[in-house]
């Protein structure tokens, strides 16, 4: 690894299929902040895709108490106000923290995410290795 951080997200249908899957290399050494890209990107991306109802989880508890409650001065602040801008629309979003342990899909994005060039890539078709 090369101090940069990476973040990864997944789409899923109501039954915990995958639809989509996006990884992404930051090049920001920041993992709270990496983790903010993420739900950002996983907000747009879901918010593209025409959902209504989404379900965002995080094994940041940092990064959820910042969306509940960012002060204007803290460093990551602009990272917030994208994430509430979307947040803030005609839709149903939960956040919620899950713990690191049941959150192994993103941490095999996150491993994928760390050889990839910089920016977000996205799949049509997610890889095999993260259906269980």
């Amino acid at each position: 690894m090369n101090g940069q951080a990476a973040a990864g997200g997944v789409l899923r249908d109501e039954s915990g299929r995958i639809l989509k899957a996006f990884v992404g290399n930051i090049g920001e050494p920041s993992i709270t902040r990496v983790e903010l890209e993420g739900i950002v990107h996983g907000l747009r991306m879901a918010r593209n895709e025409g959902y209504r109802r989404v379900v965002i989880q995080t094994d940041s508890q940092t990064v959820v108490e910042l969306i509940e409650g960012a002060e204007e001065r803290h460093p990551h602040f602009l990272a917030v106000q994208s994430a509430l801008r979307l947040l803030d629309r005609d839709w149903q979003v939960r956040l919620v923290h899950v713990f690191h342990e049941g959150n192994y899909v993103a941490d095999y994005l996150v491993s994928v995410g760390h050889r990839l060039p910089l920016g977000f890539h996205f799949r049509e078709e997610p890889d095999p290795l993260l259906n269980y």
